[in-house]
């Protein structure tokens, strides 16, 4: 045995009997079942929470891109040679060409913008209405494919979309009216006069997102112009481009294609704040979850502990018959790391299981709950999302299995380092 190879059969035959003895035979069983439950439980909870985390941002990333330009060009407001207050941007045909032909951009659109009051049924919403034209509607990837629609997209030259919770709050479907007010309508002997208009609700659309569902309204750029009193002007170039973590990069070249006085307003300028914290709540959580799986790992040590103390009888016999103190210690690293690895795979297994059927198990939940579980005006989705990721699944399978590993080696070590003849002297 004195030269036998590290983790031989016999090695391993000897750390298998001692994990499956019963407490009668000097064994821990019980330990060993709690040690492998709470390493399950522990790696599974950091699983579906890293996935949960990882859904969370994809989703608001999506949703924050999919319906809101990844750069924005403005302009703030300016006299006009005729001395009329003006804002955003006239003759934008040119720069509109010139911004499409940037490296990098992927879409450009023309916007015209404005906060309105939304009138139906009796009811009033506060509403911002974007005016963009069909062939830019159909760029847009949330509005044109959203969750849930009503309606055509098309029939939009014949009156407005609106958001899902826009159509909700006023009691709209399709084919209805909804009445438009702005403050800044036409100009009188007396002042202005409010400039209110009714159109048929042309689409409705729902992309998932609380803040956009309940906001949107989108007409055709040609009337909104008319509307908010733009006649042959926008008020922003909308801007999408291929790759938009790098947008910032390409701010430069942006700027130097727009109309002069423009200034740039990314979507990291919106929601890097939000972005940031996110990331931050993703450090913290693993930090907590990681307390938890070291406290289910601190298990294995309490039970090797006593395993060592049942079995040092037999750790004597097998030192006098030549076994080496590096044999006995890979013997009881086995034993511990055998529970880390087993308790890890359980534990990888249920949380993967969780996150592909978390939609059918949140529904069982929410339904034995009685239903209200899940606000999507307080959390800004419709639906509780999770993204299972090889990265989140390898950092907990690394975590787990890193200190299950380097907690098991100083009991080993301890079983190793007994004197054979002090473990002998009373037998």
């Amino acid at each position: 045995m004195t030269g036998a190879k590290p983790f031989s059969q016999f090695e391993r035959m000897i750390a298998w009997r001692y994990l499956r003895s019963k407490r009668a035979e000097g064994g821990v069983s019980v330990m060993t079942w709690i040690s492998l439950i709470g390493i399950a439980l522990a790696v599974f909870a950091l699983i579906a929470t890293l996935a949960v985390r990882s859904g969370f941002r994809t989703e608001f990333v999506g949703t924050i891109l999919g319906a809101n330009a990844h750069a924005t060009l403005y302009t703030g407001p300016r006299t006009d040679a005729d001395g009329v207050m003006r804002t955003g941007f006239g003759d934008f045909e040119q720069a509109l060409a010139e911004l499409r032909e940037t490296p990098g951009v992927s879409r450009v659109a023309g916007i015209v913008k404005g906060q309105v009051l939304a009138s139906a049924n009796g009811r009033n919403l506060g509403v911002q209405v974007f005016g963009e034209t069909l062939a830019d509607l159909k760029t847009l990837p949330l509005i044109s494919e959203p969750e849930q629609s009503w309606g055509a997209l098309d029939d939009i030259g014949n009156g407005v979309a609106i958001g899902s919770g826009v159509a909700r709050e006023l009691s709209l479907r399709v084919g209805d009216a909804i009445t438009l007010t702005s403050p800044d309508g036409v100009q009188t002997a007396f002042g202005t006069a409010p400039r209110v208009i009714a159109y048929d609700v042309a689409y409705v659309f729902q992309v998932g997102r609380y803040d956009i569902d309940s906001t949107r309204v989108y007409m055709p750029r040609g009337e909104a112009q008319s509307y908010f009193n733009q006649e042959g002007r926008i008020d922003e170039f909308e801007i999408m481009v291929d790759t938009p973590e790098l947008v910032n990069d390409l701010a430069p070249m942006l700027l130097a294609s727009a109309p002069d006085r423009a200034l740039i307003w990314t979507w990291f300028d919106a929601n890097g704040g939000f972005l940031r914290a996110l990331q931050m709540e993703d450090n913290i959580m693993f930090v907590i979850l990681g307390v938890l799986v070291l406290i289910a790992t601190m298990n294995i040590v309490s039970g090797l502990i006593m395993l060592v103390k049942n079995k040092g009888r037999d750790i004597g016999i097998l030192r006098t018959m030549g076994l080496t103190e590096a044999s006995v210690l890979r013997v009881f690293f086995m034993c511990g790391s055998a529970i880390g690895v087993l308790g890890t795979i359980i534990g990888v297994t249920m949380g993967c299981l969780f996150v592909i059927y978390i939609d059918p198990i949140f529904g069982l939940i929410n339904y034995i709950a009685g239903g209200g579980v899940w606000d999507p005006s307080v959390r800004m989705l419709s639906d509780l999302p999770a993204e299972l990721r090889w990265q989140d699944v390898t950092k907990a399978v690394s975590l787990s299995l890193g200190l299950s590993f380097g907690i098991t080696y100083f009991p080993a070590r301890r079983a190793a380092r007994m004197n054979p003849v002090e473990a002998l002297r009373y037998e």
